[in-house]
């Protein structure tokens, strides 16, 4: 690994790290979220509020620190349930191949042929506003590209001499599969789970933004943002704070992917 790789690598891991401990601690960094003063209405920031506060008087640095958990987790959730629905079949239909391959691919190309947005903004819709329903929707969108990613390497490594031997020693298809092929093709879905993390974080929040999100009165980026769209310019800071957390999760994953990446 380069010396840019190692310091991208070692960025990523630290905002990641921080990112995590405020997603399951919170409470340790920032007050409630829901505690309403009208008489602090749209205070600008100041050392009493240090991201001021909302229309309503909450404590805007408290919902940006508090959403961490909610945005992060949500992104995450979607991940992991379209990294195993789309990472198991993609492993099984690029081993097995034959029809199931071919029915299986012509599903995820019929997803993939959709624009990310419009077919999360079509699911969320559809299904209504909530935690679920939007972990749901995101995994919908990313599904098919895990499915893509985990059928190509299982081509790959079915190719290989190791799993002729097996075969040869006797062992069933899918023990090979399962003992073989598939530790093969775990790292690279994990990889691209971090790879995509930045990208559903902007569907994320970009379905938060158009209100079909979590319900409020729950903290999140993507609904913060959606709440601060009447007061832009009587109070930017309802936007900018919410937009930087995002910034900063969706960098210190794309710093983190390059890094595993160059370590791969």
């Amino acid at each position: 690994m380069s010396g840019r790789a190692r310091v991208e690598y070692g960025a990523g891991l630290a905002l990641s790290m921080l990112l995590l401990v405020l997603a399951v601690a919170p409470g340790l960094f920032a007050g409630s979220p829901d505690d309403v003063d009208i008489a602090l209405r749209l205070k600008p920031p100041s050392a009493m509020h240090w991201f001021g506060s909302d229309e309503t008087g909450r404590d805007v640095y408290a919902r940006v620190v508090h959403g961490t958990g909610t945005t992060l987790g949500i992104v995450g959730a979607a991940m992991l349930l379209a990294a195993v629905i789309g990472g198991s079949g993609g492993a099984v239909a690029g081993f097995f191949g034959r029809l199931g391959d071919m029915a299986l691919s012509r599903g995820a190309d019929a997803l993939l042929a959709f624009p990310p947005i419009i077919l999360g903004v079509v699911v969320a819709a559809t299904l209504g506003p909530g935690a679920a329903n939007l972990v749901l929707a995101l995994a919908i969108i990313y599904t098919p590209v895990f499915f893509r990613v985990s059928r190509a390497t299982a081509l790959g490594e079915g190719a290989h001499a190791y799993v002729e031997a097996a075969r040869a020693l006797g062992h069933g298809e899918w023990a090979v599969l399962l003992r073989h092929v598939a530790p093969n093709v775990l790292p690279t879905v994990l990889l691209q789970c971090v790879i995509l993390f930045p990208l559903a974080l902007q569907i994320q929040a970009a379905l938060g933004f158009l209100g079909l999100g979590v319900p409020p009165p729950t903290p999140d980026w993507g609904a913060s943002l959606q709440e601060s769209r009447n007061y832009l310019t009587a109070a930017p800071w309802l936007a900018i704070f919410p937009g930087l957390a995002l910034l900063v999760a969706a960098l210190a994953a794309l710093l983190l992917g390059r890094g595993l990446q160059s370590r791969s």
